[in-house]
């Protein structure tokens, strides 16, 4: 249920739809309070209130109207102003980092702003009345308003300012480091301790699972799509409960086509439908990849925006470079993690579930593959690439790290003899 709900929460926090629906929900509970507020208390005798509206009701009127009538203006021309923006950002850095821009709180806050003040001078408008020589004019919500508009301007200045920065390379990618900087540290551990290897080892031993269980059952994908989770916790408590030992060949942010295993069920029982809807429910497949439990997901979003800055149509090396540093970045923090065991126990100590495992090596090729591929023919990119393997080694704790790093050198160095026709670059490159 708790990977569930966290999925939900990755879709709605990136809708566009979320802070401008609270914001208006809001100020239609302001402007109920506010009007009330108004049919309560007499302040017109009062001089300390004297900076509220004082005016009659066809000046409260024409205020309201005209305040509602240029937010919405303002509003679609705020909106109008971000679909160009995505447009430009899908066209230069790549469709799937629209994400990133449509959870940016920044915009979200800047249309629900003009939006609620639109909605809130129109239920305003309606509480003002002149009948039979009987006024009634709500100067604390009339003057509200008027503060409303005056923060408007305010955040009008903002938007102009934050729309311009945001399609900003740099800044780009330094949003998208910093989301896979959060991933790293909520998807790897930074202590889970040697005595916690050494005894996750120990169990491993003294639990031998050949000719432990009777019967195998494959959990087969009931639609196509991404693997965007999975519920480890049930997966876990269905083993216990009912002592089944479940393989996991596949992992958060591969994409499933139906009739792909899921899971391998081994069990002493021959294992019923019911069991197998259980064991199904705890994948969650959906359209489009998520970076909840998909360690490379932010990996490939620089690696997206590196290849398209050396697409020949954009031809930006330096995007591509500065890709390549915060990715260099990442690895360097991931050399010092541990990743999560394959194994995983229930609480009596019983191995219940084997998954798929995520290795070094696996991330620094989703890392530098594609871009060793596509920037075989710049002499730059060649270079910071070996550099940063560099910086990467300094910081490797083991061999096999060391290795997976020393063989991305060496294919670099192999294709660059090739491609590359200066033999000073050559050189160079040789150098590194």
């Amino acid at each position: 249920m708790k990977t569930r709900l966290l999925n939900l929460w990755e879709v709605v926090r990136t809708s566009f739809w979320l802070i401008p629906g609270l914001m208006v929900f809001s100020a239609i509970g302001l402007s109920f309070a506010i009007v009330a507020m108004d049919r309560m208390v007499e302040l017109d005798h009062h001089r300390v209130f004297g900076f509220l509206y004082a005016g009659g009701p066809e000046g409260a009127r024409s205020i309201l109207s005209t305040i509602a009538g240029s937010m919405i203006t303002v509003a679609g021309v705020a909106f109008s102003i971000t679909i160009v923006a995505l447009t430009l950002a899908s066209s230069q850095f790549g469709p799937r980092l629209l994400r990133s821009f449509m959870r940016d709180t920044g915009n979200q806050i800047v249309l629900g702003t003009f939006i609620a003040t639109f909605i809130y001078c129109l239920l305003v408008l309606r509480s003002v009345y002149s009948v039979g020589g009987h006024d009634f004019v709500p100067g604390i919500s009339v003057t509200f308003a008027l503060v409303l508009t005056v923060v408007n301007v305010g955040v009008l200045i903002y938007f102009i300012h934050h729309v311009s920065t945001s399609i900003n390379a740099d800044r780009v990618i330094a949003a998208v480091y910093h989301e896979l900087s959060e991933n790293i540290h909520r998807l790897f551990p930074e202590k889970l301790g040697y005595e916690f290897e050494q005894s996750k080892n120990d169990r491993s031993r003294t639990q031998p699972t050949e000719g432990r269980y009777n019967h195998v059952c494959a959990i087969v994908a009931l639609k196509s799509g991404y693997l965007q989770a999975i519920d480890s916790d049930s997966l876990l408590k269905n083993a216990g409960e009912h002592d089944f030992l479940i393989h996991l060949p596949v992992r958060p942010g591969e994409f499933i086509v139906r009739g792909t295993t899921l899971a391998k069920v081994e069990s002493n029982e021959q294992f019923n439908e019911g069991l197998a809807e259980q064991v199904l429910d705890s994948f969650i497949v959906g359209l489009q990849r998520t970076p909840e439990q998909d360690a490379e997901f932010s990996i490939h979003q620089l690696v997206e925006v590196a290849l398209r800055a050396l697409s020949p149509g954009i031809n930006d090396p330096f995007t591509a470079i500065t890709c390549i540093d915060q990715l260099g970045s990442a690895l360097c923090i991931l050399t010092d993690r541990a990743f999560p065991s394959p194994y995983r126990y229930d609480d009596e100590g019983r191995l219940r579930v084997i998954a798929k495992p995520l290795t070094f090596e696996g991330v620094i090729n989703a890392a530098f593959d594609q871009i060793r591929q596509y920037g075989r023919t710049s002499v730059a990119v060649t270079i910071r690439l070996l550099e940063t393997l560099t910086t990467i080694a300094d910081h490797a704790r083991n061999s096999e790290q060391r290795q997976a790093i020393l063989r991305h050198a060496d294919m670099i160095a192999h294709v660059s003899q090739g491609s590359i026709t200066e033999k000073n670059d050559r050189d160079d490159i040789q150098q590194r």
